[in-house]
């Protein structure tokens, strides 16, 4: 096996499976614990850590398919330690160590960290994929063109990667710019659906035949999800969530994903829980 190059060893796998054989793994695990400085909360640079704490607590018999999906192959990757030249550096980290999983024909899972490091798997999908579409579940639409002095931030990334020509569905939108509302309107763009309309049919119609799950964590309501960056209300529940999830499983193919902006709060478990179940749902999905 080639060795991944930026990443340090760190004493613990995703749902604490020992004797992990990256050979025979199906799924790749990529912790990416990076966020910038400019949230009023800076977390979710322990988001992966917390996540994969939490998911050593998680019962590994899925209720749903009646299996453990533990046994079919997932290897967790050291953490990466992010550049701090930039953030485009840390983007093309990402994207390298990307390359690599998909090359060897295994599903990248990444774990953030802020929402910015999804441009990194989009960036390697795009270049191996021909017929792919990206699910954003997310509170905000992430369509600015530059923020804060840079065009790599995480309020830019989905127009990073609108500007691939990729396909985007956006779901649980409930927080828009004056700037982002206006490059909507402009570009016509209709695959966004707000918080407050749900129809699963549409959304899925809108997906192509292999999808690539983009969930920022504050696309769920910040009643169930309160540990997030920007922890907005009216967002999705958990059964919305995994039930769209579960529907794209049966009716497209789930090629990859990555979970961001778990934010910890010290003591309060539960959502870093949720998120290490939201992983292992979506690789049930994956691997039913």
């Amino acid at each position: 096996m080639k060795e991944f190059n930026y990443l340090k060893q760190e004493p613990f796998n995703f749902l604490g499976l020992s004797n992990q054989n990256y050979e025979n793994s199906k799924v790749v695990i990529f912790p990416v614990p990076y966020s910038s400085t400019t949230y009023w909360k800076s977390g979710t640079k322990e988001g992966p850590q917390a996540l994969i704490e939490a998911s050593r607590h998680i019962e590994l018999y899925d209720l749903d398919f009646k299996k453990d999906f533990s046994q079919e192959g997932i290897f967790t990757l050291d953490f990466l330690v992010p550049s701090k030249n930039s953030p485009r550096e840390v983007v093309s980290q990402i994207k390298e160590v990307v390359d690599k999983i998909l090359e060897d024909k295994k599903i990248p899972i990444v774990l953030g960290g802020e929402h910015s490091i999804s441009l990194g798997p989009v960036l390697s999908f795009k270049e191996k994929f021909s017929n792919f579409s990206v699910l954003q579940i997310d509170a905000h639409t992430d369509l600015r063109d530059n923020f804060e002095g840079t065009e790599f931030h995480h309020a830019c990334v989905m127009k990073r990667i609108r500007d691939l020509n990729v396909s985007v569905t956006q779901v649980g939108i409930r927080s828009v710019s004056e700037e982002e509302s206006e490059y909507i309107e402009k570009e016509k763009i209709d695959n966004i659906f707000y918080a407050s309309d749900f129809p699963i049919e549409k959304i899925i119609n809108s997906l192509k035949e292999n999808v690539y799950i983009t969930f920022d964590l504050d696309g769920l309501d910040s009643s169930v999800m309160p540990s997030t960056g920007t922890p907005e209300p009216g967002g999705l529940k958990w059964e919305q969530a995994i039930g769209l999830i579960k529907e794209i499983g049966q009716k497209k193919r789930i090629i990859g994903a990555d979970i961001v902006e778990l934010d910890p709060i010290p003591g309060l478990v539960a959502p870093d829980f949720l998120a290490a179940k939201l992983v292992y749902k979506i690789i049930a999905n994956i691997l039913k």
